[in-house]
Order: structure tokens, then sequence, then C-alpha cells
């Protein structure tokens, strides 16, 4: 992938024997060790499986040493491919940073994101408001798995959105970072017998109906919401933008919907928008970027990202008045009041 590097195999004796290590083959290893599991490392590498296994092999034959210990039950580290881990990642590290230091090209940081029904360019508008001078170009994906893959593709070198759990475990490739937590309101027809009051609780929105235009599989934020307070759901369709959207709550009054609380709603549309509280949910926004990304602007946004976060309050979370589903409560950085 990237050429030869060199590294040394040690024999019984103690000597070091000059050996050629296919960089290639030592990320076949890394990303093997990473995840356990041949096919997922494999689909990551974007290989056939059976090309993996013989990268790794071939690696296993240059150092005359096991890594690996394959049985029915899974895949293990041997003691010697252990012992070979940390060094084969620096090695993989360096390799990546060689490439990038010969292809290096003065061009703008390519920012993407995703998720355009709750508008996450207002997220990066307001943090290049207080850092004008970042060279960046933006881009929209369809979808997270879309971002991912841009990513992994080298397409882009950052995005922002809300991610969710993959079929496979987090890949080390890739870093994930919690910026923002967006309070929610709903959302509703005049008509709707829920609109006359000044705040809802999850408690009182059972009475009505959450809807939203896609399955409720790909929206997990509020397939978490209606699960955890037993409100009724009604998901399915395409979502075809926010006017669409908002014109077919106005004219299903038994409807409802939650939305970031910045997203606006136009006045006098027949529409009313209606804080949660007791807790309110908070919607995460994620920024995720390669592991091995070097470009030099990379940490200048994320610098203006963490002071945005920390002088908008963006991460303030404060457990007895705000609702987080489990897998955000994990990613923030410290849990409790006012942070």
């Amino acid at each position: 992938m990237y050429g030869h590097g060199h590294g040394y195999e040690y024999g019984d004796d103690g000597g070091a024997a000059a050996v050629d290590l296919d960089l290639a083959q030592v990320r076949a290893f890394v990303v093997t060790a990473e995840r356990l599991h041949f096919g997922r490392a494999a689909a990551e590498l974007y290989l056939s499986q059976q090309a993996l296994s013989k990268r790794v092999a071939r690696l296993e034959d240059a150092l005359g040493r096991r890594l690996f210990e394959r049985s029915g039950h899974g895949v293990e580290l041997t003691e010697a491919g252990r012992r070979f881990l940390d060094p084969a990642r620096e090695l993989v590290r360096a390799g990546e940073a060689a490439v990038a230091a010969v292809r290096h090209e003065p061009r703008a940081l390519r920012v993407s994101v995703w998720g355009h029904m709750f508008v996450p360019l207002r997220t990066i508008r307001d943090v290049v408001d207080g850092a004008p001078e970042l060279d960046i170009e933006l881009s929209l994906r369809p979808g997270f798995l879309a971002a991912l893959a841009g990513l992994r593709g080298d397409e882009i070198d950052f995005a922002l959105g809300r991610t969710h759990a993959l079929d496979e475990p987090w890949p080390a490739a890739v870093t994930r970072r919690l910026v923002r937590l967006e309070p929610v309101k709903a959302v509703m027809s005049e008509d709707n017998p829920l609109a006359a009051a000044a705040a809802l609780t999850p408690a009182d929105l059972r009475a009505g109906r959450l809807w939203f235009p896609a399955p409720k599989e790909k929206v997990e934020f509020l397939r978490a919401f209606t699960e955890r307070f037993d409100v009724p759901g009604e998901f399915g369709g395409i979502n075809l933008g926010l006017d669409p959207f908002l014109a077919h709550l106005r004219a299903r009054p038994d409807l409802f919907s939650l939305l970031c609380t910045e997203v606006e709603v136009p006045d006098g549309g027949g529409l009313r928008e209606i804080p949660v509280v007791d807790p309110t949910p908070l919607y995460a926004w994620h920024v995720v970027w390669r592991t091995a990304e070097r470009h030099p602007v990379l940490p200048d946004l994320l610098s203006a990202f963490a002071s945005t976060a920390r002088d908008a309050a963006w991460l303030a979370y404060d457990p007895a008045r705000h609702w987080l589903p489990e897998a955000d409560q994990e990613a923030l950085p410290v849990v409790g009041p006012g942070r």
C-alpha cells in the first residue's frame, strides 16, 4: 500500500536479523488485531477475506512467528502478536505520515455534513464565524455511512452530523468526538389538541403521535425517545426536506414531531413550536475525522469547535433536567450539571 519499510526479527539466540516489512501486510495485521475478526477486517480494508489471510500469512512467514491463533471460537493474538501490535501501529502511522509529506499540496480542509432535516450547517456556521481564517470547503453527504465511506476513501477530511451504532466495532482509523447537545422542541398543527400548552413533558406527549418520514431503524434518536417515554410513533416514507415536512404536520392535527430548537419554523404557518421539559431531550452532534489525518487546518478547526462549545455551553448536560439516549451519555466528556 505504501511500499516497504524496515524492521527486525529476533532469533532464538536474541540476535537481530534484518527483515523487510511490507506495510500493506502490517496494516492488515493491525486491523485484524483490532477487530479479532477476519471478515470485519477484510471489509474495512476493502479486501476479500482470502486476500487478507494471505497478507497476514506472508507477514508471519517474514517474521518467523505466528501472530494469530485461529480456532472455531474465533481469532486471538499470540504472545508474539501482542508484542508486535504497538510497534506495528507506529509503523503504519509512520508510513501514512511519510506518504502525506510527499503528496502534500496546499488545499482546503474538505468538510462535509449530513442530516439535512436538522440543518447541521448552522453548527459549522457558528464555529467558522468565530474563526473566519479557517480554510475549509463544504459539501453535503446523504447520511452517516456515506460520510464514513468518504473519510475512508479520502474524499473528505472531516464531517459533522449525528453518528449511530455500526454493525461492527467503531473503526480505529476514524476518530469521533461529541461537540454539541442541542435541545429539541415539539412542532405540531395549531389544531393539535396539545397545541395550547406553554410547555410539554414527554409524559404529555403520550396523548399524541410522534411522526417522522423515515424508517424507524434510521432515526434512532426518535426511536429511543418513543421507547423510553412510551410515546406512540408513526415512521416511514421519504424525507423530502423541511417544507414538505412542515406541510404534513400542518395537515395532520393528530401528529407532532421533534426538531432541534434552532430550526426555524415560519410564523403564521398554522404551526406551533412548544418547548419539551422535565426532561428536555438533547440531540447529539458529533464530528468525525481520520485518526491519521495531518491536514494543518484540522487542529485549528477542532480548537474552534472546542472554543465555541465552551462559550455557547453546547455540552451543558444536567441529568435532572435533560434526557440523552444511553449511547450519547457514554460520549459525554463529563456527566454533571453545567457540563
